[in-house]
């Protein structure tokens, strides 16, 4: 990435044109994304962390959960990918509030460059590390004996409802990232909320199974809608009231996050 490759002309009013913008956005996508080739060790976040979570939900939870392990898979594998793509988020959150406290920020301000490349390519790179991760984890899943009976219209558009969630939640990992002070409060945070919400939820256990008082909470639970749309996709059955509970659920977080964030970015950029 150049000076070159990020600058554009800038009209009077000292805006950057929006085609321009866009370019300037794909080439910060492609900046975070060429970064893993230095990073290796992000690797093993968007690799090895989801198929040890397969592996590890499947064989040493299937036997006591569902009789055996090829009967625990077909009902967590979905659960599993939602969970794994929510923790995921949170790594969006922990780069920028990374590049803020090493003043990367600071060197993209001074070029001519739209103010929202920088955040909007970020997490334009990281949504197709989810979808790496996703993919990867559902070719484990057919390896192990998982079967897609919904069909492959079924398998797109589940893929597609998990990414847009993941892109309504990345918004409260911005607002994470920009308000937190550093790396590690930031997955604190992030475990101290996610790992509740997706574990009180049907991602991995029938919610029937709950005590009453918790199955009242995992009913009205976006995990537990996410997880119950993507499962019904993936093997089919009736998931219509599931999807729109998914997408209400990532329309409202994205109406209620993205002003947030985008306030807290320009306050610090």
């Amino acid at each position: 990435m150049t000076a070159t490759t990020l600058t554009a002309p800038v009209t009077a009013s000292g805006r950057v044109p929006p085609l321009a913008g866009m370019r300037q956005t794909f080439t910060m996508a492609w900046r975070s994304l060429v970064a893993v080739k230095h990073n290796p060790l992000e690797l093993v976040d968007y690799s090895i962390t989801p198929i040890m979570f397969v592996f590890l939900f499947t064989y040493v939870l299937g036997g006591q959960m569902a009789g055996s392990p090829d009967a625990y898979l077909k009902y967590a594998l979905p659960g599993i990918i939602v969970q794994n793509t929510l923790f995921m988020t949170m790594y969006t959150a922990m780069a920028l509030n990374t590049d803020l406290t090493k003043g990367v920020f600071d060197r993209l301000r001074s070029l001519p460059i739209a103010r929202s490349a920088p955040l909007i390519g970020r997490i334009t790179a990281d949504l197709a590390k989810h979808l790496w991760a996703l993919l990867l984890m559902i070719g484990l899943g057919l390896a192990l004996g998982f079967r897609i009976t919904g069909g492959f219209g079924g398998f797109l558009l589940g893929t597609l409802l998990v990414v847009v969630f993941a892109a309504a939640v990345s918004w409260s990992a911005v607002l994470i990232g920009m308000l937190a002070g550093d790396a590690e409060k930031v997955q604190a945070f992030a475990f101290t909320l996610i790992f509740p919400i997706t574990f009180t939820s049907s991602a991995f256990v029938v919610v029937d199974t709950m005590p009453g008082w918790l199955q009242a909470w995992s009913d009205v639970n976006p995990v537990t809608h996410l997880s119950d749309a993507f499962r019904g996709l993936l093997l089919g059955g009736a998931v219509a009231e599931p999807v729109l509970w998914s997408l209400v659920w990532a329309a409202g977080i994205a109406v209620v996050f993205y002003p947030l964030a985008m306030r807290a970015y320009r306050a610090k950029v």
